[in-house]
């Protein structure tokens, strides 16, 4: 993904981030932080599920804590603020889709040098009709 002569900008650690935002299991996820660890770049996730209205907030708290227990960032307010911020920009891109329904899924996020990217996958349920979306947020720290 990464080439030597090149340092990854926004878009491929935004790649990243959906990556393992997409990834099936705590194994798969486990390869993907291993090998792009191996690049520099710090990878972690985490899962969620609830009504959409009411899981916002603890999506983004679910971010800012996989954030830092994968120690992509530091407990400061400008390093929690970018992940939550990152968080709500990639949720607003889903809002339309999921509002008053309820969704599962994973966060996945992803930092290199000054980016950080968070990509939501979530599968957004009515009945047994299922939608699928992903939003994505980037910030630089």
């Amino acid at each position: 993904m990464v080439s030597n002569d090149n340092e990854p900008g926004s878009k491929a650690v935004a790649k990243i981030a959906i990556e393992i935002a997409l990834s099936d299991t705590r194994e798969e996820e486990n390869i993907i932080k291993h090998e792009y660890a191996k690049e520099g770049i710090l990878c972690a996730a985490a899962d969620y599920g609830g009504e959409f209205l009411t899981s916002v907030m603890k999506i983004v708290e679910r971010a800012v804590v996989a954030a830092k227990r994968e120690n992509l960032i530091r407990p400061s307010h400008a390093e929690e603020g970018a992940v939550a911020g990152a968080t709500r920009e990639a949720l607003s891109q889903i809002m339309t889709k999921a509002i008053g329904l309820n969704i599962g899924g994973k966060i996945g996020i992803a930092r290199y040098h000054d980016h950080i990217s968070v990509a939501i996958f979530v599968g957004i349920g009515l009945l047994h009709l299922n939608e699928v979306a992903i939003g994505l947020g980037h910030r630089v720290i």
